[in-house]
């Protein structure tokens, strides 16, 4: 499959199973290897229907997109054969049923009075709004003074997983590049299996797969994780090394956002860092997406 590109003709959810076909070998199953050299990387269609209870016949309808959903029964028994994990698990489901309301995947996503006070108010701590693809919705100053002036970006370039590739200071930034960069890719393919058409989806991915190798080499592996919480450490030119964890919460007025929070020990060196963050922003009047509402 072209890693340009969302899904090949055959649809997300054929791609996905013979993604993840590749990576589990017979010895992963306790299976003995066949006396004869394998000509294919992984599981054989007929060695993932016979863990899974079901005909290679349906199996291999699936994986060439003739069959493009299955009963959760029947998914969760592909699941067990593929060693899925419960993110993969849940990203197999979602790709079985896409939602039905495709437009919504477009429609302009709005930040509340009341998450913009939350974000204003967090005045030690570097906080986000992420919507549905990774596009920045919102942030604080000490974001901004994190991750560069989003304010004078572009918004089709205020994106955390293109920031992640192709912005030259976000990508310093990062002490551990290729595993956050990897956690991006991965965000974005749970993200692309409720929308894995829409056209914002199908430019991003374009444009990283074009302009990146390792994010087209990533891609094309279906990486699927989504970690709510993790730990990460930052290298910034004005405020030195420092860590910061970090954890998303869901918005309740749309489970399409995420709300990231980083945050450090108080009175510790890497908080001591963050306050010469804020004294840097403070000098370069770098501004949040939204002013303190009244």
């Amino acid at each position: 499959m072209d890693g340009g590109v969302i899904s090949s003709p055959r649809g997300p959810l054929a791609d996905f199973l013979t993604a993840r076909r590749t990576v589990v070998t017979a010895a992963d199953h306790g299976l003995p290897e066949p006396g004869y050299p394998r000509r294919v990387a992984g599981l054989r269609r007929e060695e993932v229907a016979q863990l899974a209870g079901i005909s290679t016949d349906y199996y291999s309808r699936l994986e060439q997109g003739r069959v493009r959903t299955a009963s959760r029964t029947v998914l969760a028994a592909i699941a067990r054969a593929l060693l899925l994990n419960d993110d993969q698990q849940r990203h197999l489901f979602q790709l079985a049923r896409p939602c039905a309301g495709e437009q919504s995947g477009e429609s302009r996503q709005r930040i509340t009075t009341p998450t913009a006070r939350l974000l204003a108010n967090l005045i030690d701590t570097p906080a986000l709004v992420f919507g549905r693809y990774l596009d920045i919705l919102a942030w604080n100053r000490l974001a901004a003074a994190l991750l560069g002036d989003l304010a004078a970006m572009p918004p089709k370039h205020r994106n955390y997983v293109r920031m992640i590739f192709l912005d030259d200071h976000v990508r310093a930034l990062q002490t551990d590049w290729p595993a956050r960069a990897r956690e991006a890719v991965s965000s974005l393919r749970m993200a692309a299996g409720a929308y894995p058409d829409q056209p914002r989806l199908q430019e991003l991915v374009g444009e990283l797969s074009v302009r990146d190798t390792d994010f087209r080499t990533w891609w094309s592996r279906h990486l699927v994780t989504l970690n709510p919480f993790g730990h990460n450490t930052v290298h910034h030119p004005a405020a030195g090394r420092f860590s910061l964890d970090w954890q998303v919460l869901t918005s309740v007025d749309d489970q399409e956002q995420a709300i990231v929070l980083m945050t450090t020990p108080p009175g510790g060196p890497d908080h001591t860092a963050l306050q010469r963050l804020d004294g840097w922003a403070a000098e370069q009047d770098l501004q949040p997406s939204h002013p303190a509402p009244h």
